[in-house]
């Protein structure tokens, strides 16, 4: 499965990476991409995925918004 998260406070690479790796620890998903221009996190999980972890755990960083 693929789910969408609009991402609001990233600026450069170090973002991008950062929340691809929070993403990646999130328990059930496979792959997140980053891409900055249209501040969008495509995660790839599998269907027991919680995805709402993975948007508390970015916006736990306190620099970012994660929005479904």
């Amino acid at each position: 499965m693929k789910t969408i998260l609009k991402i609001k406070g990233m600026h450069c690479a170090s973002c991008k990476a950062l929340i691809e790796d929070v993403c990646k620890d999130v328990p059930g998903v496979e792959n997140c991409s980053v891409d900055l221009s249209t501040e969008k996190a495509i995660l790839t999980h599998k269907t027991s995925a919680d995805v709402t972890k993975a948007k508390k755990e970015i916006e736990a960083l306190g620099r970012y918004k994660a929005i479904l």
